[in-house]
């Protein structure tokens, strides 16, 4: 499993096109979730995640993930301060589990400056093919700036384990990011 977490326009989604590319598509998945439903907002946090787990072989690439609940949820009033914390008290022991059950776990951030992620909104704004990607929450983002900073520093301090580390990666330059993504990946998942 390989998680991509940043900033909004930080590269995520570009990373996982060309990181899959040359893929057989029977052995990988994107999961990109939508907003939970009522019935999984009454659930297990990480039950919508763990029905979407891998099968033996098989790569998932999260464009975003659980941690969703560590940054952008309490950043803009998704989650309560109740539902946060039991997401930081669970979080490790629940990757710990995927690790132990011989599952791969990868974490990716993808780091970005305020002044690149400003021209990415722009770029994104005046292309036609991609302008719909702007969600009102990509609008708040700038001025939310340090609130995302504070949070992810909290979910590093709190995540970041020696069993399930993060790579964070300098997202600044889109090329660069992918293949510091692509080697961490290769030297991460040993293969034949």
């Amino acid at each position: 499993m390989i998680l991509f977490e940043g900033r909004d326009s930080a590269g995520k989604v570009g990373a996982i096109r060309i990181i899959t590319e040359y893929l057989n598509p029977r052995h990988f998945r994107v999961v990109a979730l939508n907003i939970p439903t009522e019935d999984q907002k009454k659930q297990w946090f990480f039950q919508r995640y763990y029905n979407r787990l891998p099968k033996p072989g098989e790569f998932i690439f999260f464009d975003r993930s659980w941690y969703n609940r560590a940054v952008v949820e309490p950043v803009n009033n998704f989650c309560t301060a109740k539902e946060y914390n039991i997401f930081v008290e669970q979080v490790n022991e629940f990757e710990k589990m995927l690790i132990q059950s011989d599952t791969y776990l990868i974490k990716l951030y993808f780091s970005i400056g305020k002044e690149e992620q400003s021209k990415g909104f722009k770029e994104i704004e005046n292309n036609p093919l991609k302008k719909w990607k702007i969600t009102p929450v990509d609008e708040k983002a700038q001025e939310l700036w340090h609130d995302y900073k504070d949070y992810k520093e909290k979910m590093f301090d709190a995540t970041n384990t020696e069993l399930a580390p993060w790579k964070i990666i300098d997202a600044n330059k889109k090329s660069v990011a992918r293949i510091i993504a692509i080697s961490h990946i290769l030297e991460t998942i040993p293969f034949k």
